[in-house]
């Protein structure tokens, strides 16, 4: 080699190197399908850079390397399922505890310093760019998905006590969350409609479709366990209910750049708040009317 450098320094290099030709095929191949020509051309500016980084640290390394193929598949599948801007940003997040060691190299290596800044503030600039369909619509989710926790498991923890049965609380929560649906789904669509907007109809598809699958994942512990295990079912649920919240949450703070406690926390109070509410609301109704199923 040209350069001579320490056994550490040799060791973070190629460990660098590695990451940047994988990350660049990561790029591009995520750009091959990514919708919109903006899109595309960030997502291709980045791929060069990272190709641009690879080619410097091999000139140190005097090694060629080839991109990690498991690793390439991974945020590729996970931007066919949670979207592109997801995936580069959660690659980029998973990045971020090798800046510390672009400080160990500076010495060594002053072309670092270069590279460090560049992935900080370059890249961070560009993945702010891209510009996502489902990303423009999180208002209109978050909207159904809200609702929907809010609502239903209220009134699945009403059920839950006053019926004490697990498929009679399952009957009435999907006729509840299925008319909820549709009711959410209308009130969106009127909303955009009086505000003049022209993607009402695709702004209620998203509030509707993230309400039918909260109350999918809401009523499931009540269909797969016995009709005498409704209190099991019930804590499944509000189990459902925190996960819901905090995938949806890190879905957010990752995508969006925001902070993930929070809005987790803010949701996860609100939704068990209204579920323990709603409990005692079914123990007082089945004490008070008497009635017993």
């Amino acid at each position: 080699m040209s350069r001579t450098f320490s056994e550490k320094a040799i060791s973070i290099i190629k460990k660098m190197q590695q990451n940047e030709i994988t990350e660049s095929v990561i790029y591009e191949e995520i750009a091959a399908f990514a919708k919109g020509e903006e899109n595309k051309k960030v997502l291709l500016r980045l791929a060069k850079e990272e190709r641009a980084h690879y080619e410097i640290w091999k000139n140190c390394t005097e090694v060629e390397m080839k991109p990690e193929r498991l690793k390439v598949f991974k945020y590729k599948l996970i931007a066919r399922i949670f979207g592109f801007t997801f995936a580069v940003k959660l690659m980029e997040k998973g990045e971020e505890a090798a800046q510390k060691e672009y400080d160990l190299l500076s010495e060594e290596v002053p072309e670092s310093v270069m590279i460090k800044k560049q992935e900080e503030e370059h890249e961070a600039a560009l993945l702010d760019m891209l510009d996502e369909e489902r990303l423009q619509y999180i208002g209109s989710m978050v909207l159904g998905m809200n609702d929907a926790l809010v609502e239903l498991t209220g009134s699945l923890a009403g059920f839950t006590f006053a019926m004490q049965n697990t498929r009679l609380t399952a009957l009435s929560g999907l006729i509840v969350g299925i008319s909820a649906t549709f009711s959410m789904a209308a009130s969106e669509f009127l909303s955009a409609r009086s505000e003049g907007r022209s993607d009402a109809l695709k702004s209620c598809s998203y509030t509707g479709i993230a309400y039918l699958i909260t109350v999918v994942l809401l009523v499931m512990p009540y269909l797969l366990l016995d009709t005498s295990q409704y209190l099991v079912a019930l804590l499944c649920m509000l189990a459902v209910v925190i996960l819901i919240i905090a995938g949806f949450s890190y879905y957010i703070s990752v995508a969006k750049s925001e902070g993930f406690t929070k809005r987790f926390l803010e949701m996860a109070i609100i939704s068990v708040s209204v579920a323990v509410l709603s409990f005692v609301v079914g123990i007082l109704a089945k004490k008070f009317l008497g009635v017993d199923l």
